[in-house]
């Protein structure tokens, strides 16, 4: 297997782009990458593009990659579409690695992208909460709530309550409190400020989190991430090439996608799995991170991810905030960019611009919240949820 570097990222703002279409907003995105890593498009020789929810929202259900990429003069070389639900960018990139490391290609574009926003929230709603298995979605919904839950699904993603549930759980057994998660969530919103590609850019506070409206008990709208449109980009190639590039590549050094499977009740999920597979395959142990993207979906998932990349032990994932361990200036800070939580999630965008974040941020690119001297960087995302836990889970690490 080839060496393989990431040379260019680009991003729109997430937000509400009701006026846009998914393929203006791929076409800022790939431009961008194009313009950071000083290529043109027709250097690309094989694109992946993630997305989860065009189908039931667009009606775009097929060749979304083909009908974004034409659009902007990108068309003859192989284009994958990828689909696994908030992990579909992430999977996509893993794709465009495994192009360039296999000798495949040497160029290769990795793209992700989202429009969640219509007139009718429901659909909206809906076409999130297709993330599990549709089937056995009534049990989902008792099994989170111990009875139908009033509002699921209509009035906010079932996964919000499927993260309550858990959230509870965490507590019961460890202690976690109410504060910690809020502790999260004002520190992403804070981070969110520094970031000029962020969803919302207002600093909180841990009481302002708190005193938010309920979501679903414990967890307040600013413990919960929104729902917005976007799109990000980053290309690839070997490191070979990279250093002809650019004097700043960033190296892939482990990309892992795994699946969810039945296993015994407290031993290692699919994320666990997954990030311990990417520790041995790039030689890089949790405590050498300098700076990490996880999947916040809610604030309660940022903790959870400290335990499961093992940045902790079990239940000292609260821990961690009240030390500060994981904010701008400590020992590892974790979702610089503002996190889900406001950068936004744009379901199919959210892996390749956890990807980005890494890449500005490990060549000193990040503005106002770079983590100083970051050299270490790893992005964790999750997509869906089958019997208790993520369905798909990637983990990248990234060197310079």
């Amino acid at each position: 297997m080839r060496q393989v570097a990431v040379i260019g990222a680009g991003m729109t703002r997430f937000g509400k782009h009701v006026g846009r279409s998914m393929k203006d907003l791929a076409r800022e995105a790939v431009e961008g990458a194009l313009r950071s890593a000083g290529i043109e498009k027709d250097a690309i020789e094989a694109a992946a593009v993630g997305n989860a929810v065009a189908g039931l929202i667009t009606g775009q259900e097929c060749v979304r990659g083909q009908v974004v990429l034409r659009e902007m003069g990108i068309g003859g070389i192989p284009v994958i579409n990828t689909e696994n639900a908030c992990a579909s960018a992430s999977t996509a990139f893993h794709l465009a690695w495994l192009y360039v490391a296999s000798g495949m290609y040497d160029v290769v574009l990795a793209v992700g992208m989202e429009k969640l926003f219509h007139p009718d929230k429901k659909r909206t709603f809906a076409a999130i909460g297709s993330g599990i298995d549709v089937e056995l979605a009534d049990e989902f919904a008792r099994q989170m709530s111990g009875e139908q839950s009033a509002g699921a699904g209509e009035a906010r993603s079932v996964f919000m309550d499927y993260y309550a549930n858990i959230t509870r759980q965490h507590m019961a057994r460890y202690g976690t409190t109410r504060e910690q998660f809020a502790r999260i969530a004002a520190k992403n919103h804070t981070n969110g400020s520094l970031n000029p590609h962020a969803q919302y850019q207002t600093p909180r506070t841990v009481a302002e989190v708190l005193t938010a409206p309920m979501i679903a008990e414990p967890l307040t709208r600013m413990m919960c991430s929104p729902i917005g449109d976007g799109a990000a980009a980053v290309l690839v190639t070997t490191t070979e090439k990279a250093r002809q590039l650019t004097t700043k590549p960033v190296l892939v050094r482990a990309s892992v996608l795994g699946s969810s499977e039945d296993h015994a009740p407290h031993t290692p999920n699919v994320v666990a799995k997954v990030a311990r597979k990417a520790y041995a395959l790039a030689g890089i142990g949790p405590q050498e991170l300098q700076v990490v993207e996880v999947h916040d979906a809610t604030a309660p998932a940022e903790l959870l991810a400290y335990e499961d990349l093992d940045l902790c032990r079990a239940g000292e994932g609260g821990r961690l905030i009240d030390d500060g361990v994981t904010a701008l200036g400590g020992r590892v800070p974790v979702n610089p960019s503002g996190g889900l939580l406001a950068k936004g999630h744009p379901v199919g965008a959210t892996g390749v611009a956890q990807i980005a974040e890494i890449f500005w941020q490990l060549r000193g690119e990040a503005g106002k919240r770079q983590v100083s001297s970051a050299r270490v960087g790893l992005t964790e995302n999750g997509g869906g949820v089958i019997r208790g836990e993520n369905a798909a889970a990637a983990v990248h690490i990234f060197t310079v």
